[in-house]
């Protein structure tokens, strides 16, 4: 069975682009980090400001893979869909992939780990793995 897929849309902004007029590569990895605080923040209900401020938690990167397969432009409306490959103890890999009118553009894979004020990694929440979970993309 298929998990769910988290599902959002931005366009590019001047701001995203170099001086060819397409996106900047780092802007890509901002505009992650960016969909996965709206992955936190809608359907599994912890905002970042929630787990940075009020939690004392965070979900840094530990590792991300990536392939930039066509370039997006000024303008462009970028669909941004966010899978889960795998739930750990503490970690989580994610699956992205980045269209534009139907066509894959970018695609990454990271892992993001649960992360206690000790700046050490720590078992996610119950509720926060419980709402993770539906994402996996092969549900057991």
């Amino acid at each position: 069975m298929t998990g769910q897929t988290f599902t959002t849309t931005r366009r590019v902004r001047f701001a995203d682009c170099d001086a060819a007029g397409i996106v900047f590569f780092p802007r890509y990895f901002e505009m992650l980090n960016g969909v996965v605080e709206d992955w936190f923040a809608g359907p599994l209900g912890a905002s970042f400001r929630e787990l940075h401020l009020e939690r004392h938690a965070s979900v840094p990167t530990a590792a991300v893979e990536a392939r930039f397969i066509a370039p997006s432009r000024l303008e462009d409306d970028l669909t941004f869909s966010l899978t889960v490959t795998r739930l750990g103890g503490a970690s989580c890999g994610l699956r992205h992939r980045i269209t534009s009118g139907g066509e894959l553009r970018f695609e990454a894979t990271q892992t993001i780990v649960h992360v206690g004020a000790s700046l050490k990694p720590e078992p996610w929440p119950e509720r926060l793995r419980a709402r993770i979970a539906p994402f996996l993309e092969v549900q057991p």
